[in-house]
């Protein structure tokens, strides 16, 4: 059977043709008709066989042909890990590169705002994980009323990595009419009642069981000691020429420490697990799908969530404790039917492991024997006091987590001490300067207070007879240059006229202390000189009123009278006619209405500065 013949269209077969695929899987084969044919799907399949296309191909059809309103999100992947989430992100875009729909991957340990920005600009189909979905979804960036198709991959993955509660919370928020494609390698009691509640008369599609991996893989035990299976490790990709392989540990720590000894041993390798960020994470894995390392070192995280073309082989440096494990481990190489091979290690502690996975299979395992690291260490696993065996590399791993806690709590307290004495400086700066105000206000209320009692200058103390009464006032600190008299004037050169700032008495200055002393002297108003009278000399108010009425009609009949000045549209006749009024014409009709008899207009006084030197009489005369 071809995929022409399963129904698709012509661009998704052109974009099949350009990715290699000749014929289609068994997976692909039972999933894509009725999928095209918009009934549910139950689908049972390992990793590796084949799966996403099997889901990708239909929703690009269908939705190409349903022309749905807008951009509105019209299919929702969910899967659990981020790898996946990417992988099947690429998958679409191979698949519908010659179709308009849009595509979004959301997942979380990066920043969000590139992924709102996505979905502000519309989606057709959305990729995502679970806790990042359900983030966007309550921030109001992810609208699911209008879904069409829903699809959970590795839904036993989901359950073992604690996301099914976020699983059925998330189902509640999805269209009750809706189609419904769900996948996973196996079907625990917990799945079963998922699909019992999500899926309506499902067709069911089995391929592979679990218990059968793929043939295609070369599968070999080496029994070693716990110690050595770094060194065996190391030896085996430098003996066989491992182009690239993938490593699989039981613990981050574990990882860490495999990648790091592998590096000392010149072999390129990296780590990846949950402990490590997003951007850490896709920068090792692009660097292996490049070619730049050769040895990925991952925990079981990455088992299912890692699609690489061409690995070569896979690595067990630690058995898994579930036998499911190991399979979809396995099932990282021998990809779309090409060739792979698949090492397990195996100490003497995890012989119980090696025959669980064996028992899971249903065949042996072949042991390779002939190594240079053959296992010497036939001892009993340690147990504790629950009779549960003591593994060493958890111990390691536990303890190594304490000291990382222990760093990060250090490094917090340290950076917390050095907040409290910036925020105790801080409030220091802010004391002192509330001091500093304050203190400024006090001196200008003790001043305000001071301002009306002028008391008596405090005589000067009398001076030493060996002090001199004044020092030289000089404006500059240089010693005068030579043939420069002291108290003669200051040669400045072209930059400035020549002044007298140098004399040693700042009194001589006769220019400076005269304008001084003509702008403090104190004057008196031309109106107020003459005009202080003894009070009992000045009318009393209560003589009456009428002589006051008399006195002011005898002076304004004495005025001459002006002729009324023309009227004008203007205006400018009034103001032309009008008598020029004096800024102290409103003091005189007060003074006429008390009864004083008017002042006679008196001639303007010198200022202060148009007077006579005040000081002239106390100037030292240095020439004597």
């Amino acid at each position: 059977m071809t995929f022409q013949e399963l129904g698709l269209s012509a661009p998704i077969l052109r974009a099949l043709e350009e990715q290699g695929y000749a014929k289609p899987s068994p997976i692909q084969e039972k999933a894509i008709p009725p999928a095209l044919a918009g009934r549910d799907v139950l689908g049972c399949a390992q990793t590796g066989t084949g799966k996403t296309c099997a889901f990708a191909t239909p929703i690009l059809q269908e939705l190409t042909r349903r022309e749905g309103r807008g951009r509105a999100i019209r299919a929702l992947i969910l899967t659990p890990t981020r790898e996946l989430a990417i992988q099947i992100g690429e998958s679409f875009d191979a698949y519908g590169k010659y179709l308009k729909l849009r595509h979004a991957v959301i997942f979380g340990g990066v920043g969000q705002n590139p992924q709102v920005e996505a979905l502000k600009r519309g989606v057709d189909i959305l990729v995502a994980t679970p806790g990042r979905l359900m983030d966007l979804h309550q921030q109001g960036y992810v609208d699911l009323d209008k879904l069409e198709i829903f699809v959970l991959d590795e839904a036993d993955r989901m359950l073992d990595m604690g996301f099914i509660h976020d699983v059925k919370k998330i189902l509640q928020w999805l269209p009750r009419q809706k189609q419904t494609l769900f996948f996973s390698a196996t079907m625990p009691p917990e799945i079963t009642d998922l699909v019992n509640s999500l899926l309506h008369d499902p067709v069911k599609v089995a391929v592979d069981p679990i218990s059968s991996p793929v043939e295609a893989i070369r599968q070999s035990v080496y029994l070693v000691d716990k110690g050595n299976k770094t060194t065996l490790l190391a030896w085996l990709v430098e003996s066989k020429q491992v182009k690239n392989a993938l490593v699989f540990t039981r613990t981050k720590h574990g990882a860490n420490k495999v990648a790091r000894d592998l590096g000392k041993a010149g072999i390129s390798a990296a780590a990846i697990h949950g402990n490590k960020s997003q951007t850490a994470r896709q920068q090792a894995l692009s660097d292996f799908k490049a070619g730049k390392i050769r040895c990925l070192v991952a925990t079981d995280i990455a088992a299912r969530g890692l699609d690489i073309e061409e690995l070569s082989h896979v690595f067990n440096y630690n058995l898994p404790e579930v036998p499911e494990t190991y399979v979809h481990r396995i099932g990282r190489t021998g990809r779309a039917g090409r060739g792979g091979e698949a090492i397990a290690f195996c100490d003497f502690g995890e012989q119980p492991l090696l025959r669980d996975i064996e028992k899971l299979i249903g065949r042996k395992i072949p042991v390779v024997e002939d190594h240079p690291y053959p296992m010497q260490v036939f001892e009993a696993p340690k147990r504790d006091k629950h009779g549960r065996i003591i593994n060493e590399e958890d111990a390691e791993s536990r303890a190594a987590a304490r000291d990382l806690r222990r760093q990060r709590e250090e490094t917090r307290q340290a950076a917390a001490r050095d907040d409290r004495k910036e925020e105790e400086v801080r409030r220091m700066a802010l004391e002192d300067a509330a001091k500093v105000l304050e203190g400024g206000k006090r001196s200008r209320r003790r001043r305000k207070k001071a301002a009306p009692q002028e008391a008596a200058p405090a005589p000067a103390p009398a001076p030493r007879e060996e002090e001199p009464l004044l020092e030289p006032y000089r404006f500059h600190t240089e010693p005068p240059r030579r043939g420069v008299r002291p108290g003669s004037l200051m040669d400045t050169g072209d930059a400035m006229p020549r002044t007298e700032f140098d004399r040693p008495d700042p009194l001589a200055g006769d220019r400076i202390m005269d304008a001084t002393a003509r702008l403090l002297a104190p004057r008196r108003s031309p109106l107020t000189q003459g005009r202080e009278k003894p009070r009992a000399a000045r009318p009393d108010r209560r003589e009456g009123n009428r002589k006051k009425r008399t006195e002011e009609k005898k002076r304004s009949d004495e005025r001459p009278k002006q002729s009324p000045a023309p009227q004008s549209r203007s205006g400018k006749a009034k103001q032309e006619a009008a008598p020029a009024k004096s800024r102290h014409d409103h003091k005189r009709r007060d003074h006429a209405r008390r009864g004083a008899p008017p002042e006679p207009q008196r001639p303007h006084a010198k200022d202060s500065t148009e007077q006579p030197s005040l000081m002239k009489p106390y100037y030292l005369d240095l020439d004597r």
